[in-house]
């Protein structure tokens, strides 16, 4: 049945993008939310739960996993007596209308990066996608998927999901905890076509339609939409209106098709989001084609969205929205900044020493950010990948080498600093 994950869907996600799960059976996560099954090394936290910025939580009518020591002494009421787009730009404004955003990232725009992030200039983050129907069975899994805390604000969490009744289930539990509950309608990979979730949800709008109106219905916290576009732009169109009378307060449009997996070779269509912006009548992001600071103003301008999210650039350099650049995209009247990649592993790894995560987005992020380091020193990238087990001492010395080797990889700002225009 199309409208609920199967078994063996779920076990393929969780195979591909869920690696700490892989030792805990489907059955034994129904029943159980403490299994004492050995977990690879890499899926460890880094730390103790005791140190991470949640709790969970077994209230059954609303319940939260933010810490009532670190939630916000009296939250935000949600805002009444105004119609759907009324209610929309109304929380937008109240969130001061953030224009520079992380995008969610699957193991990557977890909360240590996202403070990063947010250090350098980011005004608002997502969450990694978060599996709707694992994250309300299984407690192991919204403790290490899901953690935030006080200053993690303005803040989208997102989920995957194709079941109404469950995605509701999911959003609950974080309501309290975020500005928005964002729907992924824009997945591609393959699996996402065997889960039946994201971009692949295009065939079926009909169900799109209940997950938004289900949800915006029924949560004090407004919903959010991302989704990729269509071949033809009148398709988009439809797609975008049906998503905002549905009960979508936000959509998030990436340039890109289904089809077009690989942003390197496909460059994003401003000209369809800027289409679906004009037709819209709630705030709307842009996603696509963001290397630096240029590219964040030049796509605001161009398309007159309210905000632009960056991903696979962030990850290189997390402070982009500060202007920074990289080598690869240094112009002639740069300048060499103060800051470069190896200090902002440093930076990184201190905020996952405060906000424990599994280790293996730590060695993700640690092999995006020195990517161009080690194409300089090959050897050490070759001892980290021979590390089994991290540590946080390991990885100082590691950094520490590397600055030793005397490499001159600086990030450049412009001339007069790249202080973000916007």
């Amino acid at each position: 049945m199309k409208g609920q994950l199967s078994s063996s869907s779920s076990a393929k996600l969780l195979s591909s993008t869920l690696p700490f799960l892989q030792s805990v059976s489907l059955s034994s996560m129904a029943s159980s939310s403490h299994s004492s099954t050995p977990i690879p090394e890499d899926d460890e936290l880094c730390s103790s739960l005791a140190l991470c910025s949640i709790h969970s939580s077994s209230s059954s009518s609303s319940p939260s996993l933010l810490s009532p020591l670190l939630r916000p002494a009296a939250p935000e009421p949600p805002i009444v007596g105004l119609g759907p787009v009324e209610r929309a730009w109304a929380h937008w404004r109240r969130l001061v209308e953030p224009k520079l955003i992380v995008a969610p990232m699957v193991d990557n725009s977890e909360l240590p990066f996202r403070m990063l992030c947010r250090k350098y200039g980011a005004q608002a983050a997502y969450t990694p996608m978060l599996h709707s129907r694992i994250f309300t069975e299984n407690e192991k899994y919204r403790s290490m998927e899901f953690t935030t805390c006080k200053e993690d604000r303005p803040l989208f969490v997102q989920f995957c999901a194709n079941d109404p009744h469950i995605l509701l289930e999911a959003a609950r539990y974080v309501e309290r905890d975020c500005d928005y509950v964002d729907i992924n309608l824009g997945c591609p990979q393959r699996i996402a076509r065997r889960g039946y979730y994201g971009a692949f949800l295009m065939d079926n709008l009909s169900l799109v339609k209940t997950l938004v109106q289900n949800l915006a219905s029924k949560l004090d916290v407004p919903v959010s939409c991302k989704i990729r576009i269509f071949p033809r732009l009148e398709d988009t169109l439809t797609y975008a209106k049906m998503l905002e009378e549905a009960g979508c307060s936000l959509l998030a449009v990436h340039g890109r098709t289904r089809d077009q997996k690989d942003g390197k070779k496909v460059r994003a269509d401003w000209d369809a989001i800027k289409a679906v912006k004009d037709a819209m009548h709630i705030p709307v992001l842009a996603n696509g084609n963001v290397r630096h600071l240029d590219d964040v103003n030049n796509c605001l301008e161009f398309t007159g969205v309210d905000g632009v999210l960056s991903a696979e650039s962030l990850l290189e350099n997390p402070a982009l929205f500060a202007g920074y650049r990289t080598t690869e995209w240094k112009e002639n009247e740069a300048e060499e900044g103060e800051l470069n990649q190896a200090e902002l592993v440093v930076e990184y790894l201190k905020m996952c020493e405060k906000h424990p995560v599994p280790w293996r987005m730590i060695r993700s992020h640690v092999h995006k950010m020195l990517g161009d380091w080690f194409r300089i020193h090959p050897d050490i990238r070759e001892e980290l990948n021979k590390q089994s087990k991290l540590s946080f001492e390991w990885l100082y010395d590691m950094v520490k080498r590397l600055r030793e080797r005397d490499i001159r990889l600086p990030l450049y700002v412009k001339g007069h600093g790249g202080v973000p225009a916007c």
